[in-house]
């Protein structure tokens, strides 16, 4: 028999409907089952902290974290790692074993919150059953869908502000309640429409936590200069988003005669006024993640992957890939942070020394570091420019890259746009525009960097201060248009923020979400506008009108 999975969390998942024999980034179908089961027992977890919170039990913070790296580990290109999840199953079930003999009533709890495994075939089994098509109802399940790829990208936040000490009680409680909701047969779809919206409250919550924990660590962005060349000295190249695990290697690498790169994602650490201080913290190498195959092969040295995106190596470099944190490939070495979260990168600087310079494969400079405080630093120049007719309109084209052709539609956008009109973006969606000549509007450029994906509160705190400056009663009465790339689940829970703020008529590209049933997609497009994308003079035609 066919070994089939199905998975449709990402932009694209096959055929815009759902991968079922590999995953399109490269996710065997193993993999995707005991994911499956993670997230399962993940949820029975949950319904058990829960029902010990209503009891008015404490849920220790390590809990708190453990669910949350449960969720981040099974994110889109995030890890691939099988045995890694087999364990996480059966640490999951021991935490929830300890913890469920601490219930006064364990009455009616469900299948998750109390199944158990001897072997592996159990969990093969078991995973066989669990997976999206287990909820029959089409609605529901979407429903059900959106709220759980929301909390995996929710957690992908609160992972980084817990790797800087920064936590949120109130937030792991939601997580875990709203996870173990969609256990519950009971609920019906205007319940889970309920839900989905206080995961947009909670999405914007946990950004706010996480913009505190990198600006009172690291400082607040500001407008830097980022080079694209290289110098000849070996290096490590570090990708994904995690600014704890830069830290600790430029610490480390200090003196070693080993330079540091940022790659995709990582690009904005530039923008921190702490890791300027670092003289072999070089440049950016490169582009979005997905040509990291080309790229991690002339770069030469050692990669250090953080979290995702990976795309499953080549031959050519995967004895020099490194991976940490949430992040895994099976075959690459992975290094692990001690009781006290420090991590020692001395095998991957060691490497990095044996290894030849990079090849240089771009020169210049790219602007960046336009995140909330930079621009409200600024917020008189941009208001006069509105006032003046100086700028039309701007447009917030955050979210992802992605390897699809389609997504060409985002470079030809952002040249077709009027001279008048200025673009605000987070995520590595800028990359399908950062490095083109787009002038600037009386000094302020065309396209305003706000940083990581990671960053997108920014764009929601400058929409926010520009409606109070302006004295608007509506956010959606600002000169302010968004037209979003998405691909995973962190610009999931960024979509459902921005609804939760009340910002409407959103549209999404290159298509709109595989696991949106019909009639979810009606409650989104009644309720909030929420549109597609067509062709770029069309939607230019339309945005500006």
């Amino acid at each position: 028999m066919e070994n089939l999975m199905f998975c449709y969390q990402c932009q694209e998942t096959a055929g815009c409907s759902g991968c079922t024999k590999k995953g399109v980034c490269g996710k065997t179908p193993e993999v995707a089952k005991i994911q499956d089961l993670l997230i399962y027992v993940t949820k029975g977890l949950s319904e058990i902290t829960t029902k010990l919170r209503a009891e008015g039990k404490a849920i220790p913070e390590e809990v708190n974290q453990f669910v949350t790296l449960n969720l981040f580990t099974t994110i889109t290109n995030a890890n691939f790692d099988l045995e890694v999840f087999y364990n996480r199953v059966n640490e999951t079930l021991e935490i929830r074993n300890k913890l469920a003999a601490q219930l006064n009533d364990a009455a009616g709890l469900s299948e998750a919150a109390t199944v158990q495994f001897v072997s592996r075939d159990e969990m093969d089994a078991k995973a066989e059953t669990v997976g999206v098509l287990s909820t029959e109802n089409e609605d529901i399940r979407s429903l059900r869908e959106l709220i759980t790829y929301g909390l995996k990208g929710l957690a992908a936040y609160l992972k980084h502000a817990n790797a800087l000490n920064h936590t949120s009680e109130d937030t792991a409680a939601f997580m875990q309640k709203a996870l173990a909701s969609t256990l519950d047969d009971t609920l019906t779809v205007g319940d889970y429409v309920g839900i989905t919206l206080e995961t947009g409250k909670y999405g914007v919550d946990g950004m706010a936590l996480l913009d505190a924990a990198n600006t009172t660590s690291y400082g607040h962005p500001e407008i830097t200069k980022v080079n694209l060349g290289v110098r000849n000295n070996p290096a490590i190249i570090i990708s994904g988003h995690d600014l704890r695990d830069l830290e600790q290697l430029l610490e480390q690498t200090q003196g070693t005669g080993v330079d540091v790169y940022t790659h995709s994602e990582m690009l904005p650490a530039h923008y921190y006024p702490a890791f300027k201080k670092y003289d072999n913290f070089v440049g950016n190498y490169g582009n979005a993640w997905h040509k990291q195959k080309e790229e991690f092969t002339s770069f030469n040295g050692p990669i250090l992957m953080t979290t995702n995106c990976i795309v499953p190596p080549s031959d050519v470099y995967k004895d020099r890939l490194y991976t940490t944190g949430a992040a895994g490939f099976t075959g690459c070495k992975h290094i692990a942070a001690d009781a006290n979260g420090q991590k020692d990168f001395s095998e991957i600087i060691a490497h990095a020394k044996q290894c030849s310079a990079p090849t240089e494969i771009e020169t210049g400079e790219i602007i960046g570091g336009f995140a909330h405080n930079q621009v409200l630093a600024l917020a008189d120049k941009v208001v006069d420019a509105v006032k003046t007719g100086a700028i039309k309109k701007f447009f917030v084209m955050a979210g992802c890259d992605g390897r699809q052709k389609s997504r060409n539609y985002y470079t030809d956008f952002a040249q077709a746009l009027p001279n008048d009109t200025v673009i605000l973006t987070a995520g590595c969606a800028k990359y399908k525009y950062n490095k083109l000549e787009l002038g600037d509007i009386g000094g302020i450029p065309r396209v305003l960097d706000a940083g990581q994906c990671n960053d997108s509160y920014s764009l929601a705190v400058i929409a926010l201060k520009l409606k109070e400056v302006f004295g608007l009663e509506d956010i959606n009465e600002l000169p302010i248009a968004f037209n979003i790339a998405w691909y995973e689940q962190k610009a999931v829970i960024v979509l459902l923020a921005l609804l939760h703020l009340g910002v409407k008529n959103i549209h999404l590209g290159p298509t709109l979400p595989a696991f949106l049933s019909p009639n979810v997609v009606n409650v989104l497009v009644e309720n909030f506008g929420i549109g597609g994308i067509s062709n770029v003079e069309d939607d230019i035609k339309m945005f500006m009108a």
